[in-house]
């Protein structure tokens, strides 16, 4: 089976360079997921010099694993906004979302992208009697804000539901094939990129300077930290103020006859649905849900086969062909963070919180940062997401509340007991916690037999880490740092690799 996810199986991208010498930029991109690639592409056609960096290849994160669902429909939101927020602030939420999607949309009709951009109804439904009041109350919002949709009880896919929350006039696409013609036009356009190059720090001096982990420097006016952790988190403490939630997909082909639309439920487990078109002929199924925060579970491979159940269960597929996972930070009121990281410095940049709908939110966020660069311009949604913005008390209460979970986790992670004695048993492609010289260690079997032994001891925070055995990743369960199985990064806060140790006397 493929580890890729079916859009990464299906685009080529060319090879871009690693960078081996300081530069000057008007401005730095750090992150070349779809918010960092979207604005170099906005910032290029304006003529602004750019310089793109990524830590791995470009698109191989949280973007290359997206389900892909253009859509406003994101989840039970509207009712909470209204009650958090108010009825302007949720409206403006909803017309940031539509003005974003017919961005897209208007992109790939202007510049002929041939990316599998399909317009489709989207459906929140739900299977639980415990869920319809909340179902009956979103719907209300919807009326409120003059959302179009409705109510109803019969979806055109056959699967068990009581009642469903229908939103019109929504869209999926190739996410990849339409970002690279972005980042195409965005390096014709004079933009630099480098892949493998790793953002560690940022200096100041009469520009911004962004160090490198292989200590060259890029200059610039404005930074952009496109990263889905702000990896310069410590203006804003960013890591008190978002969670991390893991999620997982799975994919075959499907040989029944799809009925059109996009679907999702709002109970837990979360089932999502929707199709894709493989090398432009075959039709997929993607199945995702199974969300869990990071870290926090043992069952990683248990989550990618109840999907596998489902999708046999519910659709006509001859074979799960792919499966991959994702992780996303959610804010402590579930709006993302946009614009400048303090109120102090508005010449840097972060984007961030996209709560696993990063289509519409990532998008805006590009545009939203690249007004402000390029036109100097107030743009009408930077209040709504500023990342200064904490007044209201469902986020007091939810930092103390992420914060005390936080802080069990911590104290958890130290005072388990690890028993000794297992490295022996250990198989090939598998991990496990012990004790190494007294210390808690993480120690993986690779298909050599070679072991890998770490300090399980989180880079960022000092949590402790637990493996994943699905990915084959170690995971911080406070704030979503990711580790491969040799103690690299894979995803941030974290930037310092995990420890390595010996079993040597």
């Amino acid at each position: 089976m493929d580890i890729k996810s079916i859009w990464q199986a299906d685009t080529a991208f060319q090879d871009f360079p690693k960078l081996d010498e300081s530069k000057k930029t008007e401005v730095c991109i750090v992150g070349a997921g779809l918010t960092g690639i979207t604005a170099a592409y906005l910032l290029s056609k304006k003529g602004i010099k750019v310089i793109l960096i990524e830590a791995d290849r470009v698109l191989s994160g949280v973007t290359g694993h997206t389900s892909a669902k253009i859509t406003a429909q994101h989840g039970i939101i509207y009712s909470e906004l209204i009650e958090t927020m108010g009825e302007k602030k949720a409206k403006q939420y909803y017309q940031a979302m539509q003005e974003t999607m017919h961005f897209i949309k208007n992109e790939i009709k202007e510049n002929q992208i041939d990316c599998n951009y399909e317009e489709q109804d989207a459906f929140l439904y739900t299977n639980d009697n415990a869920y319809l009041a909340q179902l009956d109350k979103e719907a209300e919002a919807y009326k409120t804000l003059d959302i179009p949709g409705e109510l109803t009880s019969e979806m055109p896919l056959e699967i068990p539901f009581k009642k469903a929350l229908k939103m019109t006039g929504q869209a999926q696409f190739h996410p990849l094939k339409y970002l690279q013609f972005m980042l195409e036009e965005a390096v014709k356009n004079g933009t630099e990129v480098y892949e493998q190059t790793v953002a560690m720090k940022l200096e100041y001096n009469r520009q911004h300077t962004v160090l490198t982990k292989d200590k060259h420097r890029v200059a610039c006016d404005y930074l952009i930290a496109a990263t889905q952790f702000p990896y310069i988190d410590h203006q804003g403490l960013y890591f008190a103020k978002m969670y991390a939630e893991q999620s997982y997909i799975v994919s075959g082909k499907y040989t029944g006859k799809y009925p059109g639309g996009m679907y999702i439920n709002v109970e837990n487990p979360t089932r999502s649905i929707r199709t894709a078109t493989l090398n432009n002929k075959d039709t997929y199924l993607l199945i995702g849900g199974e969300n869990h925060r990071s870290g926090e579970s043992t069952e990683e491979k248990l989550c990618y086969d109840n999907l596998k159940a489902f999708a046999k269960e519910q659709f006509e597929i001859t074979d799960i062909s792919y499966q991959w996972s994702a992780q996303d930070f959610t804010t402590l009121d579930k709006m993302p963070y946009i614009g400048p990281i303090t109120d102090d410095d508005p010449s840097i940049f972060i984007a961030t919180g996209y709560r696993k709908w990063g289509m519409t939110n990532g998008t805006l966020a590009a545009n939203i940062i690249a007004d402000s660069i390029a036109e100097k311009d107030e743009n009408p949604y930077n209040e709504l997401f500023s990342p200064a913005r904490f007044a209201s008390k469902p986020m007091l209460k939810n930092l103390f509340k992420f914060n005390m979970e936080v802080a069990a986790e911590l104290l958890k992670g130290k005072l388990d007991f690890i028993p000794p004695g297992t490295i022996d048993d250990l198989e090939i492609n598998e991990a496990v916690i012990t004790r190494v010289k007294g210390s808690r260690a993480g120690v993986y079997k690779d298909m050599e037999e070679k072991l890998h032994v770490l300090d399980t001891t989180c880079t960022h925070l000092g949590c402790e880490v637990n493996w994943n055995g699905a990915d084959k990743t170690w995971d911080c369960p406070c704030h979503g740092s990711r580790y491969h199985y040799d103690g690299e990064v894979l995803a941030g806060p974290a930037k310092e690799p995990l420890r390595k140790l010996s079993l040597d006397e």
